[in-house]
């Protein structure tokens, strides 16, 4: 694969007449405004030969060049021990495992920290050779800030089975979350789109431009400051359930990204979002069996859960 940066000449259609170079690029090439405006700024875009910014307007039928930046080496597994992950289920197809807070499914551009893939690959686990090669196996992700329950495939039959599950959402996903505040009603579905947050490349929201995301929530204990709920996901959107809860006005606790309070998560000595994968539940592709799996809480939620029950004593 070459590593030499690309050019590419586009007509800009009559549809986007007076629109900014970063708007009109974000549309044409598919990926966000920031990205856009960060090549403008780099002096990466031409309207019409000219070197242009991100704010000058495009006409119909004139012609953006744009210098598109060299694509990134493959990403490789490194196997690296993973501190705390918990081996909850190993078979010949498939190994379940409780994912620790702090590490990522699998290795990214812009992760240099510990994966569940590098921390099976120290355990001497053949994992399945389907996929990408930086994940290969990985049928769903977790997101680095939440812990809980992951399931990789070992076989090739595995692999095509589980991610024909997950695409088909036969697959039972369950999590508890402590969100802030009571949410009303205490049960019910929040249905609501889900795609990237127009301000924030890093972050999503709810948007009407979104894929179709559904999250089930149902109250388990209600406490002074904040609620205690088991929610079932439908879809499973890159950070659905921070998102919908966020969008509902009960962010989880610890979770700054989504506009929790700091306040709460400092006196809860609480460094990321009380989210935690408890359940699974999957058709086993070796026997057509139901199988499920769970994961209790780690130290870290259990201490902020007990302090919540504690001061709603």
């Amino acid at each position: 694969m070459s590593t030499l940066p690309e050019t590419r000449t586009l007509p800009v259609p009559d549809g986007l007449e007076g629109e900014r170079v970063d708007a009109a690029l974000a549309r044409m090439l598919g990926f966000s405004r920031t990205k856009a405006a960060e090549l403008a700024a780099a002096g990466k875009v031409r309207l019409d030969g000219a070197e242009v910014g991100k704010s000058e307007r495009v006409t119909g039928g004139s012609w953006l060049e744009v210098e598109m930046p060299a694509p990134a080496a493959p990403v490789q597994i490194v196997a690296e021990p993973v501190e705390g992950m918990v081996i909850v289920h190993d078979d010949d197809d498939l190994v379940v495992v409780s994912k620790p807070v702090g590490v990522a499914a699998h290795p990214s551009p812009g992760w240099r920290g510990t994966t569940v893939m590098g921390g099976l690959a120290a355990a001497g686990y053949r994992i399945s050779t389907s996929g990408a090669a930086e994940r290969q196996g990985v049928v769903h992700r977790l997101d680095v800030g939440t812990s809980g329950l992951m399931v990789v495939a070992k076989s090739e039959r595995a692999y095509s089975h589980l991610k024909q599950q997950f695409r088909e959402r036969t697959v039972e996903k369950r999590y508890h979350a402590l969100v802030q505040g009571h949410p009303d009603p205490m049960s019910g579905t929040i249905d609501a789109p889900i795609g990237r947050h127009p301000n924030h490349d890093w972050k999503w929201a709810v948007t009407a431009e979104g894929k179709p995301s559904v999250t089930h929530y149902d109250l388990i204990e209600a406490f002074r400051a904040a609620s205690l709920l088991d929610i079932k996901l439908e879809t499973g959107r890159t950070h659905q359930i921070r998102v919908h809860m966020s969008a509902h006005r009960h962010p989880c606790v610890g979770d700054l990204t989504y506009g929790a309070d700091p306040t709460l998560a400092a006196r809860l000595k609480l460094e990321r979002q009380w989210l935690h994968a408890v359940r699974l539940g999957i058709t086993h592709p070796g026997d057509g069996q139901w199988v499920e799996f769970a994961s209790e809480y780690p130290e870290d939620l259990r201490h902020a859960l007990e302090t919540v029950r504690e001061d709603s004593a």
